[in-house]
């Protein structure tokens, strides 16, 4: 179930949404980047790490939708980190008394009785500023920016090449902007998000979003070029073309739903 895609660096794919867990191995153990989604699958990942002699000493959640805060009791009690914006936002919703059941309704009802929520969202944030993940293996980097939800943040593994974009760059969902009802501005929001992402595309030679297909440094470029003008086209009332809309995979259609629920929120955020 891992798959090599640099020296080091492995991922785990779970099945219904595409998400890429991202294994990063480390002098003692590995780090697990945003590991997910069943029981079924942790597990699996769990079992597969012990059998190849790698245990888990850090986790690390890129931002705090649900998909991204998941652990297992199998993976250990090793310290999760996260930005300090997402571990706040997890612990608002760990403090409302019937967190559980609000977040076990917003699961993919395909998979809502087997995603394990007893560990949900027990990210330690790391002070504002911070630079690097601290932890014994390559030096991880992190890039918190504004884009799709609080406290977002892409990794990058500078000495393998890797960036980890979290719910960006994805080959299978359109971009997904933050709250319109918010204080802030979503549509720049995401523009600054991903300007930030290509201040670095050009030392990335692997590049693995939160959900979808991993791409080499040919790509990397092109997934920018390609978020940026759904984005431009949102902004602008116009209809983007797009191939995750037009010409999605099997199955994919109801991305565009995405998109016709954003489009509707932009409308009404500009008659207000």
């Amino acid at each position: 179930m891992l798959t090599q895609v640099a020296e080091g660096v492995l991922i785990h794919r779970s099945e219904l949404l595409r998400n890429n867990t991202v294994v990063v191995q480390g002098r003692e153990g590995v780090l697990l980047i945003d590991p997910g989604l069943t029981d079924g699958e942790l597990t699996c990942l769990a079992n597969d790490l012990s059998e190849t002699g790698r245990p888990v000493v850090a986790g690390f959640s890129t931002h705090p939708d649900w998909d991204h805060v998941l652990w297992h009791s199998d993976l250990g009690d090793v310290p999760r980190y996260g930005t300090a914006r997402c571990a706040a936002a997890m612990r608002a919703v760990r403090s409302e008394a019937d967190w559980k059941a609000r977040a076990a309704e917003g699961l993919p009802p395909e998979i809502a009785e087997e995603t394990p929520l007893d560990l949900y969202g027990l990210i330690t944030g790391l002070p504002a500023g911070t630079a690097r993940i601290p932890w014994d293996g390559p030096e991880v980097r992190i890039i918190e920016h504004p884009a799709h939800s609080p406290g977002h943040a892409a990794l990058l593994i500078e000495e393998r090449g890797v960036l980890v974009a979290g719910d960006m760059l994805s080959d299978v969902f359109v971009p997904m902007l933050d709250d319109f009802n918010g204080a802030g501005d979503p549509v720049e929001d995401y523009l600054v998000g991903l300007r930030r992402l290509e201040d670095m595309a050009d030392d990335v030679d692997v590049l693995v979003p939160g959900h979808g297909s991993v791409c080499g440094a040919d790509q990397v470029h092109a997934r920018i070029e390609q978020d940026r003008a759904y984005v431009h086209a949102l902004r602008d009332g116009g209809v983007p073309h797009d191939p995750r809309i037009d010409s999605p995979e099997p199955g994919w259609e109801w991305v565009a739903d995405i998109h016709a629920g954003q489009l509707q929120q932009l409308d009404q955020r500009r008659a207000t």
